[in-house]
C-alpha cells in the first residue's frame, strides 16, 4: 500500500524545503518514503515539483498516478490535476482559484485553503509551505508533534517558532481523511543517491576529493566538503574538470584514496587524464552522474546516454571498470567496491549514476559496517623484493646490491607492485609515454607489445570479480526485460504489475545490470535461453545496453522501450508500453 503526493510550484517558493520536511516527518511516523525531484534549470519562477511516495513497505521508485496534489501555483494545478485519482484531493491555495471555480459544481477533489493568507497574517510569506504541511499531517492522521523535532533540521533556530505556528494553523484547517500506511522505517536513514555514494566513499577511506560543480553531481562535492574535517578528507573545488581529475590522480599517486565527480560534459574534459591513469596504472574512482546531452543539454534532468562513451573514452586501449548505480544501498556498496577494485587492479573505475537516483531521497536500512573493508587504505607494496632484495632495502635501479624496484614489472596477472613516492624505498618512475618495467620511456616495438598485453591481462582478473545482474520476477519467464542503473526500481515495479495482471498471457522477469564493463554474461545467457522474448528498457535514444549485449553475447533484443525526454520511466509506463508498444 502506497500513497503518492505531488508538491509543486515555482522555483524560490520553498518547494524543496516543504517536501523535505514532510518526508522526514512521514519517516518518523514509520512510513517508507521515496521522493522524486523534477526541477527546471532556473533559480526563480518556472515549474518545479517533488513527488513524495510513502507506504508500509520499501518504496523503490515514483508513480504516475497521484493520490494528492499540493499546488502553490495555478500552473501546478492545471498541469497535474488529471493525474489525481477520483478519491484523491487537490490541496490548493485559495487565492489561486477564481470565484466561479469555488462555487457551483466545482471539482469534488478540490480542497482550497488560505495558505498564502495565513502566511501573510503570520508575517512571513515563506511559511506558506508549512501551513500546507500541517494540513497534510491532519489529512493523513499523522501526529503534529512529530514536526517539532524535524523543523530545526531544516530551518534556522530563529525561524522555528513561526513555522511551528504555520503547521498549527494548517493542522486546524483539515480533517482526517486518510491513514498514513504504518511501517517500520522510523529508524531507517533518509538520504539521496548522491549522499549514499558519498557515504560509501567515506567508508572506503577516501582522503581526497576534487571536483568542479556540475549538476547533478554537485551534491557529492557539497556533502564531502561538509564532512571534510570530521572524516579527514581534503576536498578541493577545482577551477575546471581537467584540474579536478589531475588533482585526484596526483593524490592517488601520492598514496591516498582519491576520487572525482562530474556529469557528462565535465567527463568529456577528463578523458585525456583518464588515459593517463590507464597507461600510468594509477588507481582512480570517477563518478559520472549523467544528465541529458550533448553539450549543456538539460542540466537538471535525467538520462542514461553516457554508457558507450565511458566504455571507450580516451585514445588507445587500456582496462577499466564501469559500474552503474541501481539504488541507494547499491550506491553505498559500489562506492566501496570501486575503491577496492581501483587499488587492486591499478586502473580507473567509473561509477555511472544519473539525476534521477542522485536527487531522489529514500528510506534505507542502516548500512552494514561489515561491508566496510577492514583496512580502507590503498594496496601498496611494502618496499621489499624477496627475490632480489632479501633485506628489504629497496635499492634503486643502478645501485649495487639489488636489481631495483620495477614499477611496471611483468607479472602473471598484469598487476605490478606499487610503491608510494617518498614513503617507500627506491625511485618511483611514472610517465604518460610508453615505458619499460622501470618506468622509463621506450620506443621498443617488443616492449610496447608486452606492456599493452600486461595491462590488458587485468581484465582476466576483473572478470572473476564481476557481479551478475540482479533478476526480478518469475523464473522461466516468457518475456525478459533488460535494464541497468536507476531503472532498477521502475523495472521491479513493472514486473510486479505485469505478473499481477489477471488477464496476462505471459510471465515476466527483468535483469538489471550494475556491472557493465567487463559485461557479466553467465546469468544473462542462462535466463535468455528460457525466454521467448528479450525487451531492452533504457533512458536513451539508441539502446546502448542492447548494443553492448549483442556485441558481447550475440543476443539481439526483440523489442525496445526507450525514453529520452529527460524524465524517468515509471513502472506503470514500462508495463503499459510492454503491453501496447513494445516493437522491434
Amino acid at each position: 500500500m502506497t500513497c503518492n503526493l505531488l508538491i509543486g510550484g515555482a522555483a524560490g517558493q520553498g518547494i524543496e524545503t516543504t517536501a523535505a520536511i514532510l518526508e522526514r516527518i512521514l519517516k518518523r511516523a514509520g512510513a517508507h518514503v521515496f521522493s522524486h525531484r523534477d526541477l527546471m534549470s532556473r533559480i526563480r519562477g518556472g515549474h518545479n515539483f517533488t513527488q513524495v511516495r510513502f507506504g508500509n513497505a520499501p518504496v523503490r521508485c515514483h508513480a504516475d498516478r497521484l493520490n494528492g496534489l499540493v499546488a502553490f501555483t495555478r500552473e501546478t494545478l492545471d498541469l497535474h490535476r488529471d493525474r489525481v485519482a477520483e478519491d484523491g484531493f487537490l490541496l490548493v491555495d485559495a487565492a489561486l482559484l477564481p470565484a466561479e471555480e469555488m462555487a457551483g459544481n466545482r471539482d469534488p477533489r478540490l480542497l482550497p485553503l488560505p495558505l498564502s493568507a495565513i502566511a501573510k497574517e503570520l508575517g512571513n510569506p515563506k511559511v506558506e509551505g508549512n501551513v500546507a504541511v500541517g494540513a497534510l499531517l491532519r489529512l493523513f492522521g499523522v501526529s503534529r508533534d512529530l514536526a517539532d523535532g524535524v523543523l530545526p533540521l531544516y530551518l534556522k533556530e530563529s525561524l522555528v517558532p513561526i513555522n511551528q505556528q504555520a503547521i498549527d494553523r494548517g493542522y486546524a484547517l483539515a480533517e482526517p481523511r486518510f491513514s498514513c500506511p504504518p511501517g517500520d522505517a522510523a529508524d531507517a536513514m533518509l538520504l539521496s543517491g548522491n549522499r549514499a555514494l558519498a557515504l560509501g566513499a567515506i567508508a572506503a577511506g577516501v582522503k581526497f576529493y576534487s571536483a568542479y560543480p556540475m549538476s547533478p553531481s554537485t551534491s557529492i562535492l557539497e556533502y564531502l566538503a561538509s564532512k571534510g574535517v570530521e572524516a579527514g578528507i581534503v576536498v578541493e573545488q577545482a577551477e575546471d574538470e581537467i584540474a579536478a581529475v589531475n588533482m585526484a590522480l596526483g593524490a592517488s599517486f601520492a598514496g591516498v584514496r582519491a576520487m572525482t565527480g562530474t556529469s557528462g560534459g565535465g567527463f568529456c574534459l577528463m578523458v585525456e587524464a583518464l588515459g593517463f591513469a590507464g597507461i600510468a596504472e594509477i588507481p582512480l574512482v570517477v563518478a559520472d552522474i549523467q544528465r541529458p546531452g550533448p553539450a549543456t543539454g538539460l542540466p537538471t534532468r535525467t538520462e542514461q546516454s553516457d554508457l558507450k562513451f565511458v566504455l571507450s573514452c580516451a585514445q588507445g586501449e587500456f582496462p577499466r571498470m564501469v559500474i552503474a548505480l541501481r539504488h541507494h544501498a547499491d550506491a553505498f556498496r559500489q562506492a566501496i567496491r570501486a575503491f577496492d577494485l581501483a587499488d587492486r587492479y591499478q586502473l580507473p573505475v567509473i561509477l555511472l549514476g544519473d539525476q534521477y537516483l542522485a536527487d531522489a531521497t529514500a528510506t534505507v536500512p542502516l548500512f552494514d559496517p561489515s561491508e566496510i573493508p577492514a583496512d580502507p587504505r590503498p594496496i601498496v607494496d611494502d618496499g621489499r623484493d624477496e627475490a632480489n632484495d632479501p633485506d628489504g632495502e629497496g635499492a634503486a635501479v643502478g645501485e649495487a646490491g639489488g636489481s631495483g624496484y620495477l614499477r611496471y614489472r611483468f607479472t602473471p596477472d598484469g598487476v605490478s607492485p606499487r610503491r608510494i613516492p617518498a614513503r617507500s624505498p627506491g625511485f618511483v618512475a611514472i610517465d604518460s609515454d610508453e615505458h619499460d618495467e622501470s618506468g622509463r620511456i621506450t620506443e621498443s616495438a617488443d616492449m610496447r607489445t608486452r606492456m599493452v598485453d600486461k595491462r590488458m591481462k587485468k581484465l582476466e582478473g576483473l572478470r572473476q570479480e564481476l557481479q551478475e545482474p540482479e533478476f526480478l520476477g518469475e523464473d522461466g519467464c516468457g518475456t525478459l526485460l533488460l535494464g541497468w542503473g536507476s531503472l532498477y526500481g521502475p523495472l521491479a515495479e513493472a514486473v510486479s504489475i505485469l505478473n499481477a495482471d489477471p488477464d496476462r498471457t505471459d510471465s515476466y522477469g527483468a535483469l538489471v545490470f550494475g556491472d557493465l564493463w567487463p559485461l557479466p554474461t553467465r546469468v544473462l545467457l542462462a535466463r535468455a535461453a528460457d525466454a521467448r522474448r528479450l525487451v531492452d528498457v533504457e533512458q536513451n535514444a539508441t539502446a546502448q545496453l542492447a548494443d553492448l549485449v549483442r556485441q558481447e553475447t550475440g543476443l539481439a533484443c526483440d523489442a525496445r522501450i526507450l525514453k529520452y525526454d529527460g524524465r524517468q520511466l515509471s513502472g506503470e509506463e514500462i508495463a503499459s508500453r510492454i503491453r501496447k508498444e513494445a516493437r522491434p
